[in-house]
C-alpha cells in the first residue's frame, strides 16, 4: 500500500489539469496522505489557482502534517486555446514531451525539494507543445529502482517511447493505453522484484482549432450587452447551434452587463465550441463577482442568480489584466452525440 496517484481535472475555459504525485514511504498512513493530498488539489484545482500558487497551499499542507511527511507533486494546467502547458513541481521528475516523430525531452524545470522540506515561491514555467505531441508523466518508482538509478531510468523511458511511437503502423497514431501496458512491461517486467510502487500517465493533448475559438472586444459603456448578443447571434448561427441563442445571449446580457456597471474594461468577450459551449467576458477588475440574495422589491441583484439556473457550469478565475467570468453549456443534446 503506497502514495503514488494521479489525476485528470477539469478546469474553466476547456482547459484541464493533469496531476501526479507521490508521498513518500509504504503504509496505511502514506494512502491516506494521498487521499487527503489529492482532495485538496481537486479544491485548489476548482478555484483555479496558478500552478505555482496551488504547490504553495500543498506545501502548506504537507508541512502541517508532521516532520516525517513529505511528498513530491507535479501539477500541469494545459490549454488548448494556446496548446501550452503551465507546469509547476516540487521534488517530482519532470515529464517526458514525445514528438510525432518519436524524439522524446524533457523539459528543463526548476529543481524544487519535495512538499513538506520546500521553501515557497514555486515557480510556474510554460511549455509550448510540439504538433502530436505525448506527455508523460510518471513517478520514480516506474524508472528507480535497485540496480537502475533515475537518470538511467529516464532514458529508459525515453528510449522505450521512441520504439513505441515509431513502431506504431504508418497512418496511425500510438495510442496511450497501449503504450502504457508496453512501458509497465518494459520497465517493470513481472519478474523485476520492486519495493516501490509506480503511477503512469499518458496523454495526447490536442489544440482546439482555430475556427471553434471566437474572440471580441466590447466599448465600455452600455452599448456593450447589445454588440455582445450580436456576436453571439453571428457565430451561433455560423457553428450551426442556434438552439443555444437565445440562452446564450441571456447568459452574455448578464455578464457584460455586471460588468459595464460594476467593474471596469478593457471587456474582452471570447466563445468556444469544445466538448461544451463556452462563453467568457474577462474585464480589467479582480473584483469577483458573488451571488446576492435579492429582496422582492429589490430592481437588481438577479443576474448571478439567472446565470447559475441557466448554466450547466459558471465561475470566475483570476489573469493577468484582472478576471474573467466564464459559462458552460453542454452540446451533447445540441449535437445528438
Amino acid at each position: 500500500m503506497g502514495g503514488d496517484w494521479y489525476d485528470l481535472i477539469p478546469l474553466s475555459g476547456g482547459r484541464v489539469a493533469l496531476v501526479i504525485g507521490d508521498v513518500m514511504g509504504h503504509g496505511l498512513s502514506e494512502a491516506a496522505t494521498m487521499g487527503r493530498l489529492r482532495t485538496a488539489v481537486h479544491t485548489l484545482a476548482d478555484v483555479e489557482l496558478p500552478p505555482g500558487e496551488l504547490l504553495f497551499h500543498l506545501n502548506d499542507l504537507v508541512s502541517g502534517l508532521g516532520d516525517d511527511f513529505y511528498a513530491t507533486c507535479l501539477y500541469i494546467a494545459y490549454d488548448p486555446t494556446r496548446h501550452l502547458c503551465s507546469i509547476a513541481r516540487a521534488g517530482h521528475p519532470p515529464p517526458a514531451v514525445v514528438r510525432a516523430d518519436g524524439t522524446v525531452f524533457f523539459p528543463d524545470l526548476p529543481v524544487v525539494p519535495p512538499l513538506g522540506a520546500a521553501t515557497p515561491p514555486f515557480d510556474t514555467c510554460e511549455l509550448a507543445l510540439p504538433d502530436d505531441a505525448l506527455l508523460v508523466l510518471y513517478t520514480d518508482g516506474l524508472v528507480e529502482t535497485a540496480d537502475r538509478d533515475i537518470q538511467q531510468g529516464m532514458a529508459d523511458l525515453a528510449r522505450n517511447l521512441t520504439t513505441a511511437v515509431r513502431g506504431t503502423p504508418p497512418g496511425e497514431t500510438a495510442d496511450p493505453d497501449r503504450l502504457c501496458d508496453t512501458l509497465l512491461s518494459t520497465l517493470l517486467p513481472p519478474e523485476q522484484h520492486t519495493d516501490d510502487d509506480a503511477a503512469l500517465l499518458v496523454a495526447r493533448l490536442r489544440p482546439l482549432p482555430t475556427e471553434d475559438i471566437a474572440t471580441w472586444s466590447l466599448p465600455e459603456d452600455p452599448r456593450a450587452a447589445g454588440q455582445a448578443r450580436a456576436h453571439v447571434r453571428g457565430q451561433l448561427g455560423a457553428w450551426h447551434l442556434d438552439d443555444l441563442t437565445t440562452t446564450t445571449e441571456l447568459l452574455v446580457s448578464e455578464l457584460v452587463g455586471n460588468v459595464v456597471r460594476h467593474a471596469q474594461g478593457p471587456i474582452g468577450l471570447r466563445l468556444l465550441r469544445s466538448r461544451a459551449m463556452i462563453c467568457e467576458v474577462s474585464d480589467g477588475s479582480p473584483a469577483t463577482p458573488r451571488i446576492r440574495r435579492a429582496g422582492d422589491l429589490d430592481e437588481g441583484g438577479r443576474g448571478l442568480q439567472l446565470v447559475a439556473a441557466l448554466a450547466h457550469r459558471w465561475g470566475a478565475r483570476y489573469t493577468a489584466q484582472g478576471k474573467c467570468i466564464w459559462t458552460e453549456q453542454l452540446l451533447e443534446s445540441v449535437r445528438g452525440s
